[in-house]
């Protein structure tokens, strides 16, 4: 259990039940902590029209019809309707053993267990990563992390750009390569435009490459295996920038676009053979219903080209059909921006149709806003261009050295140099994760790496400040007996208790500011217990102990909520 909010919404809605009868067992008792008690219930305001009563004589109601519990200690009816509780001292401090004496912090496994397919980051081969990639694959990683430490069980796909016409300029430049002295596919960016200039200004070479295009969609073996050299280098590529942001994405997670080819032509059979798919203007469309264009028409997904060939959304109609019977997902994510937002929708509603999505099985599009500078525009590098994300990587290594070698001179220079990467990339991570996800966000290094307000290194450094009280004690913690007497132990126990919720909610809504947030709360928590408590020069022996096993949860949960975030948590700093 851990938390008291669920130990509180079972009774509170035991009693509701109680109170007003069975058609309610549904009603949420809508709990919140409270600075006028340990926690807030606010339902009697919600069932006022439902029940015809005033909001207090439900609350009355509600509070006399709560069932005998070790959990509650008083309740008091406030302003128009508010129910203020108040949790007994032992049940926090006997939940808080349970928890530090556990080594799953409370979390526990869900009621449900999913198999979760996630697709996040999502970049082309042949290209370099940028900022535009920077959303999806950082929120997407986190999420996946979040979801697997809920106990689901959870499949990464890389949904990589590996097919299309763009792959005969790709391949005949490869070749003029090697024709030349140049063997390799080199810098990404400059092979790139170097086709694209080619393509552009040289008739021959389009024309070779439109041929090109051909072979390699008829399987000509020649062509193939210079594609596979073309996606071997990228996915090389791909893996460094991963290793220096610390994405969990790996080989085995590599699901382009060219995966889902064989299954396109059937895909379309069967839409056609259930009587989703007509003809329209030569091509093979979905009326999906509920979407029309400006004058009112019905918006075609075109699931099948005049000319023959598939687009994005066959793609990603093959994509859910194989993740549902082949992997056996019950819950697909989509970690794609929001001007996608009308096409997953519709390839959301045609997957239904066709059966491909029915319950249990559901899918989500996980949308994002864009990184904006400090200009308020379009974050780019001083010259410009769109920043890379391997430089972005490194700049935020480089200046958060600045940081480290101030306040970490007693560390040998490796230990610094970890640190820094620690620092720098988490702050990166931290600063995206903590937005709302929806909404645009700034970016500015010196925000994100202060170390005041809601950034990574604030709850990096209440994580070290544990660690480092750890330390001097010289001495393990073993004993989990909890002492509550100050206010300050009662506010940080309340809030370590709530680590378990903050994870459970991450996992349902998939919104991980929520999670960072707790992670602030719960750092400045700490500092006030902190600066209240002694530690290591309590008055009682016992006293110690029960302060030492505070501190040594309020790392293990912080080191916990940031590693779940895909942040590393150092022991020094």
């Amino acid at each position: 259990m851990a938390d008291p909010i669920l130990e509180l919404t079972r009774l509170f809605k035991e009693a509701i039940v109680r109170a007003f009868g069975a058609d309610y067992a549904r009603t949420d008792p809508l709990l919140r902590p409270s600075d006028f008690a340990d926690y807030q219930a606010n339902a009697a305001l919600g069932l006022k029209k439902a029940l015809g009563k005033a909001p207090r004589e439900i609350a009355a109601a509600i509070v006399g019809a709560l069932p005998e519990n070790d959990c509650i200690e008083q309740t008091a009816i406030a302003g128009p309707g508010f129910i203020n509780v108040t949790i007994r001292k032992a049940f926090i401090a006997d939940e808080l053993g349970r928890v530090a004496a556990g080594t799953d912090l409370g979390i526990g496994a869900p009621e449900r267990r999913d198999t979760v397919v996630i697709d996040y980051s999502s970049p082309n081969v042949a290209k370099e990563m940028h900022v535009g990639h920077l959303r999806s694959t950082i929120i997407g990683d986190a999420l996946a992390r979040v979801l697997e430490g809920a106990g689901h069980r959870v499949v990464r796909q890389n949904h990589l750009g590996d097919w299309g016409t763009p792959f005969g300029m790709l391949i005949e430049n490869l070749l003029d390569r090697e024709a030349g002295a140049d063997h390799s596919v080199g810098d990404l960016n400059e092979f790139y435009r170097e086709a694209r200039t080619k393509f552009d200004s040289d008739p021959a070479f389009a024309e070779r490459a439109r041929l090109r295009v051909v072979r390699l969609q008829s399987g000509d073996a020649e062509t193939l295996a210079l594609w596979q050299r073309l996606i071997e280098a990228s996915q090389r590529y791909l893996l460094e920038v991963y290793t220096a942001l610390g994405i969990g994405l790996g080989d085995r997670d590599f699901a382009g676009e060219s995966l889902y080819n064989p299954l396109l032509a059937d895909v379309v059979a069967e839409l056609v053979e259930k009587g989703l798919a007509v003809e329209s203007e030569g091509a093979i469309c979905v009326f999906p219903p509920g979407f029309a264009g400006r004058e009112g028409k019905p918006t075609p997904l075109i699931v099948r080209k005049k000319d023959g060939g598939y687009g994005y959304a066959t793609t990603d109609l093959a994509a859910i059909r194989h993740r549902v019977q082949k992997l056996g997902a019950t819950r697909i994510i989509y970690v794609v921006g929001t001007p996608q937002s009308q096409h997953f929708a519709m390839v959301f509603k045609t997957a239904e149709l066709a059966g491909w999505l029915a319950p249990p099985v559901r899918a989500e599009h996980v949308n994002f806003g864009s990184v904006l500078g400090e200009d308020g525009k379009m974050f780019k590098a001083r010259a410009g261009e769109t920043v890379r994300l391997i430089d972005l990587a490194n700049e935020a290594v480089e200046r958060a050295r600045v940081t480290v070698e101030e306040r970490s001179k007693d560390l040998a220079p490796d230990a610094k140099e970890r640190v820094a990467r620690a620092v720098g990339i988490g702050a990166v991570k931290y600063v995206d994760l903590s937005s709302d996800r929806i909404k645009d966000y700034v970016f500015s290094w010196e925000r994100m790496l202060s170390l005041d307000g809601n950034t990574a290194p604030y709850v990096q450094y209440a994580h070290a400040r544990c660690c480092s009280i750890l330390r001097k004690s010289g001495e393990a913690v073993t004993d989990s007996k909890i002492v509550i007497e100050h206010p300050a132990e009662r506010a940080l126990a309340r809030k370590l208790l709530e680590f378990p919720s903050a994870v459970d909610a991450v996992a349902r809504n998939l919104e991980p500011h929520g999670l960072c947030t707790y992670l602030y709360e719960l750092a400045t928590t700490y500092s006030t217990f902190f600066e209240n408590c002694p530690v290591l020069k309590a008055d009682t022996d016992q006293l110690r102990r029960s302060r030492l096993a505070f501190v040594d949860l309020s790392a293990r949960v912080l080191g916990r909520g940031l590693e779940l975030l895909g942040i590393e948590a150092p022991e020094r700093m």
